[in-house]
C-alpha cells in the first residue's frame, strides 16, 4: 500500500466514530487482532456483524476493510471487522477456523456488543465472501451458533477462476491475481472440493441462514456469486440476489482504503437496512423521548 494509501485510512480511522482497535483472546490459539465499529446504546438492540475483509486469502487487513464496515454501522449495525490469518503462511483451514472460533466468541458477547437477543450475522467482501459463506456451513454443521444471515458482496468462490465475467475481466492477461490466491490458500488439490473451503462446491447448502448477495455489473465475481445465489435459493434457503450497476470497480473498490466511500453507498446501506429488517423483524428502536406535560 502507499503511503498515500496509508495517511488516508488512518486519517478515516482516526476521525471515524464508536471505532476501537481490539485483541480477542481465542481458547487455545494465538490472541487475533479486530476493529469494532458502533457501540451498544441503551434501549436499543441493534444487528451484530462478523465481518471479514477482501485481499485474495493473501493480504489486506483492518484498513482494507473499513469501507464495508462502516456501511454496515452506517445501516445500524454493530460490526467486529477481523484480521483473520492470511495465506501462505496460514493457508485453509486455519483462516477458517479462527474465523469460526471468533464467531463463538461474538456470540457469547452479544449482549455487551450489542443489546439483549441481538441477531448474529456475517459478512465479507471478495474473498472475505468466501469466509463468510463457509463459517455459515460450519455453524450448521455444529449446530452453533444461531445465524440471523449473512452478506457477501463480490464473494470469491470459484477456485477455477474461469468463469465469464472473470475472463471478461481478465481479458489476455497471463496473471490473474484471483487464481493466484486460490493457489496459496488451499494447500492441497483436495481442498478444492472442500466445502468449507470452497463452500460452492458443498453439495449440502440446505438449512443455511438467510444471504444477501451484490454484486456489480462488471464485476469479475458476478458470475460466480450469482450461481451460488441461485444453489442457495434452489436448496431452500431465503436469498436476496442484485446486480448494481452503479458498483463500478467492485470487488477491488471495496477493499482500497484510498477511495473513500464507493458512490453506491446508499443503494448498498439501503439493502443492508432491508436485509437485517427481514432476517431479525425483532429488533427495537431508540425510544422516543415522550413531552413533558405542564400543569
Amino acid at each position: 500500500m502507499s503511503k498515500s494509501a496509508d495517511a488516508a485510512a488512518a486519517a478515516v480511522t482516526a476521525n471515524a466514530v464508536d471505532v476501537a482497535d481490539i485483541t480477542i483472546a481465542l481458547p487455545g490459539r494465538e490472541p487475533v487482532q479486530a476493529r469494532t465499529y458502533g457501540l451498544k446504546q441503551r434501549g436499543v438492540t441493534s444487528p451484530l456483524v462478523l465481518h471479514f475483509h477482501g485481499g485474495t486469502f493473501t493480504c489486506g487487513g483492518l484498513d482494507s476493510g473499513r469501507m464495508v464496515a462502516g456501511l454496515l454501522q452506517d445501516a445500524g449495525a454493530v460490526v467486529v471487522s477481523l484480521a483473520y490469518p492470511l495465506a501462505p503462511k496460514f493457508p485453509f483451514p486455519e483462516p477458517i477456523e479462527v474465523a469460526y472460533a471468533v464467531l463463538e466468541w461474538l456470540y457469547g458477547q452479544r449482549v455487551k456488543l450489542a443489546g439483549k437477543g441481538a441477531p448474529v450475522f456475517l459478512a465479507g467482501e471478495e474473498a472475505g465472501g468466501n469466509l463468510a459463506a463457509a463459517v455459515a456451513l460450519i455453524a450448521r454443521d455444529r449446530g452453533h451458533p444461531p445465524l440471523a444471515g449473512q452478506i457477501l458482496l463480490s464473494p470469491m468462490l470459484d477456485p477455477c477462476a474461469g468463469t465469464a465475467s472473470l475472463r471478461e475481466t481478465t481479458g489476455d492477461a497471463t496473471q490473474c491475481k484471483w487464481a493466484a490466491g486460490w493457489q496459496q490458500f488451499l494447500s492441497s488439490p483436495k481442498d478444492a472440493v472442500h466445502p468449507y473451503a470452497v463452500p460452492s462446491a458443498s453439495m449440502r447448502l440446505g438449512q443455511i441462514a438467510p444471504t444477501l448477495v451484490l454484486v456489480g455489473d462488471d464485476d469479475p465475481m458476478r458470475d460466480e456469486a450469482l450461481t451460488f445465489a441461485r444453489r442457495l435459493r434452489e436448496a431452500g434457503n431465503p436469498v436476496t440476489s442484485s446486480v448494481l450497476p452503479s458498483a463500478t470497480n467492485w470487488p477491488d473498490a471495496l477493499s482500497d482504503p484510498a477511495a473513500g466511500e464507493c458512490v453506491c453507498s446508499v443503494t448498498v446501506k439501503q439493502h443492508f437496512r432491508e436485509f437485517f429488517s427481514a432476517s431479525a423483524p425483532h429488533l427495537t428502536e431508540p425510544a422516543k423521548p415522550q413531552a413533558s406535560k405542564t400543569g
